[in-house]
């Protein structure tokens, strides 16, 4: 039988192994890691946006080459055109989601 979650707390705080498996060998990776640069969260919303912006020039090129008559199969154009909007409309929630938190914010303070 395992032991209650208050006594697993307390082992793992003062470092005493557990009974029965207690390391999983899980680590925790971070989701932004430091770059080799230093980026800051403006160069991070920056290559964002720029990502965006090639995204939706290379959907209409796509879509440019096959109205064109180039060797651009149909698919290829959807999926191109899709691939931008989704990443459009992530931008635009991220967008919202910042002002609604700087919004917040402001409200906090005055």
């Amino acid at each position: 039988m395992t032991a209650p979650i208050g006594a697993a707390v307390s082992a793992f705080a003062q470092g005493i192994p557990m009974q029965g498996g207690g390391d999983t060998g899980a680590r925790q990776v971070p989701v932004l890691g430091k770059s080799a640069e230093g980026g800051s969260f403006g160069d991070t919303l920056a290559k964002a946006i720029n990502t965006v912006s090639a995204q939706q020039d290379g959907a209409n090129s796509t879509l440019n080459a096959f109205l064109r008559g180039d060797n651009v199969e149909l698919h290829t154009v959807m999926a191109a055109s899709e691939e931008a909007s989704l990443s459009l409309e992530m931008l635009i929630a991220v967008r919202d989601k910042f002002t609604d938190a700087y919004k917040s914010l402001i409200s906090m303070q005055g």
